[in-house]
């Protein structure tokens, strides 16, 4: 570890800052529609493709612990990746993360089901998932840092958004998908082999990636830790010696907007349609409609988060999200469509404001020098818990005999944690340029 003081802090240098949210954005669109890819069919597809042995609960619980696992595995990815980022620099490792999530999710399309290999296949998908975690554990805070270190020192917190939307165009895409694919193909071909083709779609995706991120250059924050031989030799270390308090507050800053997408778009998915018998496509058909929105309030919330602080955004999103989060369950008891729409935008919208000014709460509680690890872990961790939201509802939903406010009481808990964070983390921040 060096002992130079480091310089006070300036103005960041900005070159070619608009290809540089293109590429970050498009790679968390890629590294999204991946991992929601998954998400997806762990609600509906995974359980009799992989697990038929297991029986209807049973298959779909195997299912939700795969997916589970993608979140398990991101803690390593975010150790791994976020040494190399804080050692050889953001852009190259991103370049090896999105090249590892694109592999592993186009292979998931080769997979055999249980039919034609029993489990060997599924011990292959769980082989993937883990692969994609570990790839996603690293892509989520360079991606943040690519942006918000080339930013003006004034527009960080918009910056730091506009990575975000790769979460809802990357929903956007799935849900398309899974919309078209029944109009075009029969339920015999979906089930036997069209299930397959959104994850092969990854591939040509990877390609649009990779030439983006070879076009753009390391991000003058970086590239100043060079020239001043101010890298540190193990980045986490420094992490948990020197910001303790700080990382358990991005954990806690980071689980609402993780979380509720898992419990609002996979399980609100699968409990609607099994148990309170609506149709898939109009559930799909909203949470849809609920993104599209979110490509226009997460830029918002990131400009919003220019004038009043990123932590102070996230913290109104938990409030906000704290206070809808039963009479968004008690509707959607007997909702008709447009109620049903009416309650994914607002049950998607608080949410997204803690999503949106994550990236930015968390650039600003560590120092450019372990940057990189600290937010990635921190983020990784408590994709971890969120990981588990999953089956967790879902058991708590056997439980109670799947009592309308069960879902509730998980959305609640995610935000009362992520508001108190927030409010603790609002003390903690430093400027972005801070090495």
């Amino acid at each position: 570890m060096t002992t130079t003081t480091p310089p006070a802090a300036g103005p960041v240098k900005v070159r070619n800052p608009i290809k540089v949210l293109w590429a970050s954005l498009v790679g968390t669109s890629l590294e999204s529609y991946d991992f929601y890819v998954f998400s997806y069919l762990s609600a509906f597809f995974l359980g009799p493709l992989f697990f038929e042995p297991l029986g209807v609960f049973g298959g779909t619980l195997a299912a939700f612990l795969t997916n589970a696992l993608g979140f398990v595995a991101r803690p390593l990815g975010a150790i791994v990746f976020g040494h190399l980022g804080d050692r050889i620099g953001r852009r190259m490792t991103l370049i090896l993360t999105i090249t590892i999530m694109g592999v592993a999710t186009g292979l998931i399309g080769l997979l055999p089901d249980y039919a034609t290999a029993g489990f060997l296949g599924a011990a292959l998908l769980v082989t993937l998932r883990l692969i994609q975690g570990f790839s996603l554990g690293g892509e989520w805070g360079g991606a943040i840092l690519l942006a918000t270190e080339s930013a003006d020192v004034k527009k960080h917190g918009f910056y730091a958004a506009f990575p975000q939307l790769g979460s809802p165009i990357g929903s956007i895409l799935t849900a398309a998908l899974y919309l078209s694919l029944p109009l075009l193909l029969s339920t015999d071909d979906l089930l036997s082999w069209g299930w397959r083709i959104p994850f092969l779609i990854a591939f040509p995706l990877l390609a649009v990636s990779l030439w983006l991120r070879f076009k753009i250059d390391e991000t003058p924050v970086f590239t100043a830790l060079v020239e001043k031989q101010q890298r540190e030799r193990v980045p986490l270390a420094v992490v948990f010696r020197t910001k303790p308090v700080a990382l358990i507050l991005g954990v806690g800053a980071a689980l609402l907007g993780i979380g509720s997408y898992s419990l609002m778009n996979t399980y609100t998915l699968n409990y609607g349609a099994a148990q309170l018998g609506y149709d898939y496509t109009q559930l799909l058909t909203a949470t849809t409609i609920g993104a599209l929105l979110q490509l226009v309030t997460i830029p918002l919330f990131g400009a919003w988060a220019n004038r009043i602080g990123s932590a102070r955004v996230v913290l109104i999103g938990a409030i906000g999200t704290l206070l809808v989060a039963f009479p968004i369950y008690f509707l959607l008891q007997s909702a008709s469509f447009e109620v049903l729409v009416g309650m994914m935008i607002v049950g998607g919208i608080l949410p997204t404001m803690a999503w949106a000014a994550l990236g930015g709460l968390l650039s600003e509680l560590f120092g450019a020098r372990i940057r990189y690890s600290g937010i990635s872990f921190a983020y990784a961790i408590a994709a971890i818990i969120s990981g588990f939201v999953l089956p967790l509802t879902l058991t708590f939903g056997e439980a109670v005999d799947y009592a309308w406010w069960h879902p509730g009481v998980v959305l609640a808990a995610m935000s009362l944690i992520t508001a108190a964070s927030a409010f603790f983390a609002a003390r903690r921040v430093e400027p972005i340029e801070a090495l």
